[in-house]
């Protein structure tokens, strides 16, 4: 990656081939995501008197992590569930 530092203001400059988020979660695993993280959502919803309702609101990581296909523990620790790629 290729990085320019402005005095006044640091940023950071991308080049067209590097990716922030690379996909590492595959289909099955992205659907269950997904709905792991709907349902603990509508639990938080459905069971907002509770002492620990709030605890529902963790189903916002799995949600995320499925919508965008990446998952930040799965980059730290090398796995990944998506199709190996033949080619």
């Amino acid at each position: 990656m290729l990085t320019l530092v402005n005095r006044r203001a640091p940023r950071v400059i991308q080049t067209e081939g590097d990716i922030m988020l690379k996909k590492n979660v595959g289909t099955v695993d992205r659907a269950l995501r997904i709905i792991l993280g709907l349902g603990l959502l509508a639990g938080f919803f459905l069971n907002s008197g509770g002492a620990y309702s709030w605890l529902y609101l963790i189903g916002i990581i799995p949600l995320v992590t499925g919508l965008i296909s990446s998952c930040p523990l799965y980059s730290i620790f090398g796995l990944s569930t998506c199709p190996i790629k033949k080619g």
